[in-house]
């Protein structure tokens, strides 16, 4: 691909590959963390906790309903076989609840942290985005509107010891870079950095 897209530099490929390895990372950890806020909002509020339930991210109590939440960061997380399987564990924690409780009045709630979807009712579970989601585990209206001034502080505060970091790490990964993958006229060794990638070492060609 790298070549496809005519990168000439070590620091090019580099970067790219940083990058995209940082922004998977970051989204994990974004997802996580707003799942985790969701709960702690929650268990202020109406005193949720935190499910033990397979594929339930969030438990509580409301108006004589137990709602059952699985937290996703927006509202395009899964393809169809993802939200089968979310199907799937609603299923097996209403089932499990009612063992202890038949009467139990259970609704499934795919919670996602932003987004919009204008057809909540999903048939077996609703599915509540934005503004709707964190007004039902808060009650407050304007909480995702908050919840933001918070996000912006704290990442302002991180954001030039993030890019010192980010800065000597490319350095770093650039000068191991060429030590390995280029000529000595600094052309990259295409044919080495394939290998590296793609070789399988114990293949027998007899």
């Amino acid at each position: 691909m790298f070549k496809a897209k005519y990168f000439l530099t070590a620091a090019d490929i580099v970067k790219s590959l940083t990058d995209a390895f940082i922004s998977s990372a970051e989204e994990t950890m974004f997802g996580d963390w707003l799942e985790g806020l969701a709960i702690f909002v929650n268990h202020n509020v109406y005193g949720g906790w935190k499910s033990s339930a397979k594929g339930v991210d969030l438990e509580f109590d409301l108006d004589n309903i137990r709602y059952i939440v699985s937290i996703k960061s927006g509202p395009n997380w899964g393809n169809s076989s993802q939200i089968t399987k979310m199907r799937e564990d609603f299923k097996s924690a209403t089932k499990t609840l009612r063992t202890s409780n038949s009467k139990l009045n259970i609704r499934a709630i795919n919670g996602c942290c932003y987004g919009i979807d204008n057809n909540p009712d999903k048939g077996d579970y609703f599915k509540y985005c934005g503004q709707e989601f964190w007004y039902l585990i808060s009650g407050n209206k304007n909480l995702y509107l908050d919840i933001i001034e918070p996000l912006a502080t704290k990442a302002k505060e991180r954001n030039e010891e993030f890019q010192q970091s980010y800065a000597q790490m490319l350095n770093k990964f650039t000068k191991e870079f060429i030590a390995e993958f280029c000529f000595e006229d600094g052309n990259i060794d295409w044919k080495k950095l394939v290998q590296y990638n793609s070789g399988c070492k114990s293949f027998n060609l007899q």
